[in-house]
């Protein structure tokens, strides 16, 4: 029996002249990401003439094409064709994937919104950094600010709103919660999700080869430190960050 929340998807769609929307879903799941990542993925490797650029958001693959090169009823054949390769809802993530340990201090003036951020997901502030630490979260996507990350999902009981107003700005390197997800953000910025943590991680690298230090399908594991080792992760080019492949 099809699952009902994936029976009407994927969808393929047109996004302008020279592109194309495979979508998973129409709203965030593991497996609709974990699709989106892999299918991805799975045009990169095709090698396919004519593609100029491809990218994923939470739940979809977007390919751009020229199309001089190759017409819309041939691209829209091809990605159909690749659509029913597989399950993508269970296929494996894409190679290549690293797993980023993060030192995050989650205290006094670094976490200013923890123990309101706890209070609305029913967990005490040492359980709420336990929930939040226990496990990896993955990169979703990256998007709204050059290198930022939205990492999850987290449990249930994360499924908290954004603020009804703006917290007038987050630092570079602050940790913010909302609806089951955790963003990092590369540069200070106004934001509606709760301030609960900071790292001193730089996302954002302009002048090198790669300036996205994270990649979506990487997953980061966030490791609770004191707070007085904030000024010395800051002087550290990484944050303190360390990664490994782990796909």
């Amino acid at each position: 029996m099809s699952d009902p929340a994936t029976a009407t998807w994927p969808q393929i769609r047109t996004a302008g002249y020279d592109g194309f929307l495979v979508s998973f879903g129409d709203r965030l799941s593991e497996p609709a990401n974990r699709a989106a990542l892999a299918f991805r993925d799975a045009i990169e490797k095709a090698g396919w003439d004519g593609v100029e650029e491809s990218s994923t958001s939470l739940v979809s693959a977007y390919l751009r094409f020229d199309p001089l090169h190759r017409d819309h009823a041939t691209m829209r054949a091809g990605l159909e064709a690749l659509l029913q390769d597989r399950d993508w809802f269970a296929a494996d993530l894409p190679g290549g994937r690293r797993l980023w340990r993060v030192p995050t201090v989650f205290g006094g003036d670094a976490a200013p919104q923890l123990d309101e951020a706890a209070r609305a997901a029913g967990l005490s502030a040492a359980d709420a950094i336990a929930s939040i630490t226990s496990n990896p979260v993955r990169v979703q996507t990256i998007g709204f600010a050059p290198g930022m990350p939205y990492l999850g999902e987290l449990p249930p009981a994360w499924d908290i709103p954004r603020q009804t107003t703006l917290t007038g700005q987050v630092p570079a390197g602050g940790l913010c919660v909302a609806i089951r997800q955790l963003v990092l953000f590369p540069v200070a910025t106004p934001t509606g999700w709760r301030h609960i943590g900071q790292t001193a991680v730089r996302l954002f690298r302009p002048d090198a080869a790669e300036p996205f230090l994270l990649r979506p399908g990487d997953e980061v594991l966030f490791q609770p430190v004191e707070t007085d080792a904030l000024s010395s992760l800051q002087s550290d080019p990484d944050g303190g960050a360390t990664c490994e492949v782990i796909g």
